[in-house]
């Protein structure tokens, strides 16, 4: 008898969210309101009404808070469905496979980040690659070692804090401008950031879309890369009429690059991205215990603090994917899906409203994979209705978070680059040329398709 009244209540449970001939309902979208109120709001007010020395403003709201607010909202409505209905239907959002391997993915990212950095291999890498290019396409090569170390390290944050110091001491040693070093490496950085295999933006493209990361990064490359080769040649004709002046030499460790470039190969071949990871770990422990970059010690809690970096976007991925299962259960993603398509109706017309929506999201969040998470199970269903491929969704959340990323002024990365160069984050601005270049190409491969 307990088990038939077992299968009953699974069964039952099963058809909460089989019932998704959901009418459209513009108030279910109340929680994500509520969020860009909370944290767009209170950063635009604490930025730039209320600033206070040394705060950054879009911090003080904790995006952990904002999303924990709207899903209280989220609970709140729809009194047709019981609190332990919610739940499950909460935990289906969670346990979706894509998101469990995105958030095992998110601690090996962290424990190779936190190492890689401990253990000296960034900095090796660009200092190795700056002192092979002539001092003349210093600037070129600034943009080139960012797109490099960003697709190496997977995190365009890690980068611009790597990068910028050595783009200053250039500027200063080759009396070339600041704010334009200083805009190349972000530029660069959001390169890597959108094409690397473990960056947890191509991380939450590929999975939240079912996307294998190689089939992402055939597609992605398209747009990328000739929006990267252009800045290059743009550059590199800059520095050709300009004169720049030589920069000095710069110290690096041959052994400490190695593991970085093993990494980048691994990636770009396709292998499976756990496996490159773990290699990626594995051996920059013994080599930065041989340089004596590591110790021991230090090599377990580089690991430990890497780890712990991700946990902000472990646990907003966990309320946003809680968030957004009882938004599209109360009808918000219809709502959204009707809205477009009143504008849309073609292929091209969806892939115009993945792009606005992933770009909207990253304006109102300012961050670039919490703007994937969000827009991401919306954007499946305008995947479905229009017939546009998987791997062009991935490709479009990945490439349209990380433009807007790299623009805002009020994104982690301005303020970062600003910051360490201790320049106001809307001067670096006229100087983000990559970003913009991509936004072009984005806009011509919307256009072009049929």
């Amino acid at each position: 008898m307990q088990n038939t009244n077992n299968e009953h209540e699974n069964a039952q449970r099963s058809d909460i969210t089989q019932t998704n001939a959901k009418q459209s309902n513009p108030r279910a979208l109340i929680p994500i309101a509520l969020f860009l109120i909370l944290y767009l709001g209170n950063g635009i007010y604490f930025e730039y009404i209320n600033p206070a020395e040394g705060q950054m403003g879009f911090y003080v709201v904790s995006v952990v808070l904002a999303f924990t607010i709207a899903l209280i909202a989220a609970f709140i409505q729809n009194r047709g469905r019981t609190f332990d209905e919610k739940i499950h239907i909460c935990a289906e959002g969670i346990g979706d496979d894509n998101i469990v391997t995105m958030l095992f993915i998110f601690i090996l990212a962290g424990a190779f980040s936190g190492i890689a950095k401990e253990a000296g291999g960034a900095a090796s890498t660009a200092n190795m690659l700056l002192n092979i290019i002539p001092a003349r396409f210093a600037i070129p090569g600034l943009f080139l070692i960012a797109c490099l170390i960003s697709m190496a390290m997977g995190t365009s944050v890690g980068t611009i804090s790597v990068i910028v110091p050595i783009a200053c001491a250039i500027s200063e040693g080759g009396d070339l401008s600041l704010p334009l070093c200083v805009g190349v490496v972000v530029g660069g950085a959001m390169f890597g950031d959108n094409l690397s295999f473990i960056s947890d933006t191509t991380i939450a493209a590929t999975k939240t879309q079912g996307v294998a990361m190689k089939d992402k990064f055939r597609t992605n490359i398209y747009v990328a890369l000739p929006a990267a080769v252009i800045t290059l040649v743009i550059l590199a004709v800059y520095a050709v009429i300009s004169n720049g002046a030589a920069v000095g030499e710069f110290e690096f460790n041959i052994w400490q690059a190695l593991p970085y470039f093993i990494v980048l190969i691994m990636s770009i071949l396709g292998i499976n991205v756990f496996l490159v990871l773990i290699v990626g770990i594995i051996l920059f422990i013994p080599i930065g215990m041989l340089t004596g970059s590591l110790g021991y010690a230090s090599a377990l809690s580089s690991i430990g603090s890497g780890i712990s970096g991700m946990f902000e976007t472990m646990i907003v991925t966990i309320l946003v994917a809680s968030v957004a299962a009882l938004m599209r259960d109360n009808g918000g993603f219809e709502a959204i899906l009707s809205l477009i398509r009143k504008k849309a109706d073609s292929k091209r017309g969806g892939m115009t409203g993945i792009a606005l929506l992933t770009a909207f999201m990253d304006i109102a969040t300012a961050n670039n994979t919490v703007a994937i998470v969000v827009a991401a199970p919306i954007a499946k269903d305008i995947s479905n209705e229009y017939d546009v491929e998987p791997r062009k969704v991935a490709s479009l959340l990945d490439t349209c978070s990380c433009i807007m990323q790299g623009i805002i002024p009020y994104g982690a990365q301005l303020l970062v680059a600003s910051n360490i160069a201790k320049l106001p984050s809307f001067n670096l601005i006229p100087f983000l040329i990559y970003p913009f270049i991509l936004a072009v190409f984005v806009i011509i491969s919307i256009v072009r398709e049929k």
